[in-house]
């Protein structure tokens, strides 16, 4: 297969040819008498300027003028295009005279004079090429450091939503074998339903974290299996309530950020409290966002100064945050003097 020609040397054509034709169709078009060797000094200096832009094109790369600072460029571009203007003019003069076919006003005329007077005609044209050439190298140095910049936001992200997975799930066994360790000696059946239901837990978690998101009814699944453990350990003095809009539970959340609102719920909601208290899990649609709280007893003093699990409620934050930026929200507060809710708006699909 053959090799595709480049973007610059398909400029160089097209733009030295499209440089013979306007002179041809001004030629044609608004010449009042024919002039002599017209198209042999134009083809020339067409050839001649192909050449000469060429080997200015390596100068600039082998000085490295298009990395220098935006401030120097300009007196680069000038002193550049003044110097091959004159080459330009000095080499398209002399072959015309060589090959003899110098216009015939141009014939008297000293050389070095028609070289001068060439080169103000040639640096203009030098100039726009120059011009040109510095401006796209601007544009793809800008795209390149756009693009080298978004990635590293990417990476940076995807980085920080793996060190809170990392945080969250051992956060999690950690409680969760604390409840079954506490249930070995009081109550071995238990204990075995405990283990159960923790094995659950853990499958689903560690499908979860391969992803970003997962659909609301397995997160829902986890957090029951999960309240179904705290409740071996609590009995009576743990109610759940679920007030579920089935419509939801195809909603992408993100993986594990409601059970750990619900362990916030139980450690220092339902934990604190000697007669118990209640969850309440709360899944609906409120204007364009999926609505998820998560109510219970207990108080939002601990949370308030500084006490308690700080992690979980922070990265339920910069997970948000960092999936969704300003479009979600996540806040905690207290209800009334014995319930407190946290409080998640995620943007729906599909609805």
């Amino acid at each position: 297969m053959a090799k595709k020609i480049s973007y610059y040397w398909l400029c160089q054509i097209l733009g030295w040819s499209a440089f013979i034709l306007v002179y041809i169709f001004f030629y044609l078009t608004l010449r009042s008498r024919e002039a002599p060797y017209f198209y042999e000094v134009l083809f020339l200096e067409a050839a001649i300027g192909f050449l000469v832009t060429h080997v200015m094109r390596d100068f600039i790369r082998r000085f490295k003028l298009v990395d220098k600072p935006i401030n120097e460029q300009g007196f680069y571009i000038f002193f550049v295009s003044f110097v091959f203007a004159v080459i330009y003019a000095a080499v398209g003069t002399t072959l015309e005279r060589v090959l003899r076919i110098e216009p015939p006003k141009q014939v008297e005329l000293a050389l070095m004079n028609k070289i001068l007077r060439a080169a103000m005609g040639c640096f203009m044209f030098v100039l726009i090429w120059n011009l040109i050439y510095f401006a796209y190298h601007y544009i793809i140095r800008a795209r390149d450091t756009q693009l080298d910049r978004v990635r590293l936001q990417s990476l940076v992200k995807e980085l920080e939503l793996k060190t809170i997975k990392a945080h969250i799930n051992p956060h999690f066994i950690f409680n969760a074998l604390n409840s079954i360790r506490a249930l070995i000696d009081e109550n071995p059946g238990r204990a075995r339903d405990a283990i159960t239901e923790l094995s659950n837990i853990l499958r689903s978690s560690m499908q979860a974290e391969k992803q970003e998101t997962v659909p609301f009814e397995k997160e829902l699944n986890i957090v029951k299996d999960y309240l179904a453990l705290e409740y071996i350990r609590f009995e009576d003095r743990l109610k759940v309530e679920y007030q579920i809009d089935e419509d939801t539970l195809d909603q992408p959340v993100p993986p594990m950020m409601l059970q750990t609102l619900v362990e916030n719920a139980i450690k220092h909601g339902i934990g604190k409290q000697i007669s118990g208290g209640v969850v309440k899990v709360i899944s609906d649609f409120r204007n364009n966002f999926h609505e998820l709280i998560v109510q219970n007893t207990g108080h939002l003093n601990g949370y308030l100064n500084g006490g308690g699990d700080g992690f979980g409620l922070s990265s339920t934050r910069n997970r948000l945050q960092l999936l969704f930026g300003e479009k979600a929200n996540f806040e905690i507060r207290q209800v009334d003097s014995g319930l407190v809710e946290a409080r998640i708006l995620i943007p729906a699909e599909n609805i």
